[in-house]
This record gives C-alpha cells, structure tokens and sequence, in this order.
C-alpha cells in the first residue's frame, strides 16, 4: 500500500461488516448504462484544477479502493475501464460491481500501463496517485488529454468535515450526471449520521488514540482528516486532534501524557489487529495508559476512516464500539 507518511494514504476489513444499506441502496452496476441526466456543460474545480465537461467521461481508472466504492455506489461500474491499490476487503454490497472491473495493477500502475487503459478520466484517492516522480501528475495526464479528479482529503482546507465527503459525492454526481443519485445517497447518509447523533446526545466523549502503525513512534489520525470527524460525531476525542494533519507521527511518551481510554487500531495490511494489540499491550512504557490497563481497543478498517462513502455508517460503527451503552 503506498505511504502514507508523505502522501495521505491507505486497509483489512472487519470481516462482519455490514454493507452501508443505510446510506444508499445496494449500488446496481447495470444501471451505469443509463442515459445521465442533464447539466452540461459542468465546471468544478477541484483541487486546485478547473475542468469543464462537456459530457460525462465514459472510460475511467480509479487509482484508489475508496473512489472505486464512490464510483460502484453512484451506479457508475460500467464506466470503469481499470482500478487499482485495493486496501482492503470490499464490501459485501459493492464485490461484485468490484469483481466487473478489471485490476489493472495491485499497486498503482505505471504510467504506460495506465494509458494502455485509455482513460478519459483518471480519478485519484490519495496525491501519491499523481506523483511526479512516476510520470503522472495531473498536468501530464492532461497534456495526454486525459481529465482527472484528487479526492478533496487531499486538499480541503482547515479540517475534513462530513460537508467535504457530501460535496466529493455531489461533485462526482455531477462529473458523471447523476446527481439525482448523489442527492439520494446524501439523504441517506444525512439520516444515518442524524440516527447515531441522537443515540449519543448525553454521552461523554470518550478520549480516544488512534493507532495506524509504528514501533519507534505512534503513527495515528491528527486533527485534519476525515477520522478526526469520525471520533467526534461517534462520541469520542482525538486525544491528537491538534495534530495539523490528517496522518502523522507522535512520541509514545505523548500518548502516556494524553491518557486515553480508548485505543482505535485501524486495520489493514500485513500486520494483523492481534499483532497491533499485542505490541500495545506488552510496551512497558504504556503500562499506565487508561485504554492499555483496561484491554480497551476499537476497531476500524482503514477504507472506514478516508474521505468516501463508507464514512457515515463507520460514524456508527465507531459509536457502537466506543458507548456500549448507548445501545445503537
């Protein structure tokens, strides 16, 4: 998986994870071939980039697992010539949409392979999507006559909130003219968020430390990305929100200082959340930690904690894990 030390990057999923029924419905990949809506020509800037669409893209690489899941819930399948990076399980309401679209490579592709696809539309989740040092920057793939989308994690400005992954869904709507079926999904999604919100209204925040990965220091969610959010709206703290980051680096003597009570491993890769919990538990330096004494850990897979579809029913999830009692 790329890093995402130097890029916001993504990945293995709770195998018990439920598709997201409450913020969509069940994406249906046949339905991509319908005739989009109206709305042409469409300008967005995005990222910093300024595109007009005269009309939909019709062959379109995703670089990264969460747009892929953007793409197969606004029935857009069809559309996918190629995708690529998978972080972790997908849904059990997106494989088979997932399953249609050939993987063009497990990584991110070269830039030869990426045009051999032919793309009109290379639509990327992370920046490292379009790095320079591989060729593809989003001036080169214009220069090749190929549009492009970065997912706005990558640029928002001050904090990620859920009105970024609401306009990232809305925007790509548009792009695609379906924006009938990005307004229903963002209902959806507003009334699963609005659910939750109520279950937790007199509960008090639990502080919570993410744990992405680390040995020398603690890689964890700062105050910029859309986790941040995710631990706010489930009824926690980010005991690390001051962290001007959406990823970053913290010393294990800062996580003994901030005392959390909860820990939020994020699970993906090749080290299982055993393996995470493992190394927490048997550190001698987080002995006194409130979370470590109390064998207290939540559980998120990656593609839950990145600007996508998945984020409000991962609000849920998150809640459910961290107020028991609250009895979502």
């Amino acid at each position: 998986m790329p890093s995402r030390r130097h890029a916001l990057i993504p990945a293995v999923l709770l195998p018990l994870l439920l598709p997201l029924a409450a913020c969509g419905a069940t994406p249906d990949p046949v339905r991509a071939s319908a005739s989009p809506a109206g709305g042409f020509p469409y300008t967005v800037t995005n990222c910093g980039v300024r595109t007009t669409f005269e009309a939909p893209p019709k062959r379109v690489v995703t670089m990264n697992q969460h747009v892929t899941e953007i793409m197969i819930e606004l029935g857009l399948t069809k559309s996918l010539v190629g995708t690529a990076w998978l972080d972790d399980a997908v849904l059990p309401a997106y494989k088979k949409a997932y399953d249609s679209v050939p993987v063009i490579a497990k990584e991110y592709p070269s830039k030869e392979r990426l045009l051999a696809a032919d793309p009109d539309f290379v639509y990327g989740g992370y920046a490292s999507a379009f790095a320079a040092k591989d060729g593809r920057t989003r001036d080169d793939l214009e220069g090749a006559g190929i549009d492009t989308r970065l997912n706005l994690e990558n640029c928002t400005e001050g904090r990620t909130s859920m009105d970024d992954v609401f306009r990232e869904v809305r925007e790509v709507g548009r792009t695609f003219g379906v924006a009938g079926r990005a307004e229903k999904w963002t209902a959806a999604a507003r009334t699963t968020l609005a659910t939750t919100a109520a279950g937790l209204e007199d509960v008090k925040p639990v502080p919570v430390f993410v744990y992405d990965s680390g040995d020398k220091t603690a890689f964890t969610a700062g105050g910029k990305g859309i986790g941040n959010e995710l631990i706010r709206r489930a009824g926690g703290r980010n005991v690390f929100a001051d962290l001007d980051k959406s990823f970053g680096d913290a010393t294990w003597e800062q996580v003994v200082a901030r005392e959390p009570e909860t820990i939020v491993i994020y699970d993906y890769g090749a080290t299982t959340v055993a393996q995470k919990k493992k190394r927490l538990l048997e550190d001698p330096v987080l002995k006194d930690v409130p979370a470590i004494r109390n064998k207290s850990f939540a559980v998120l897979p990656l593609s839950d904690a990145v600007l996508g579809v998945r984020a409000p029913a991962a609000v849920q999830r998150l809640a459910t894990q961290l107020h028991p009692e609250a009895g979502l």
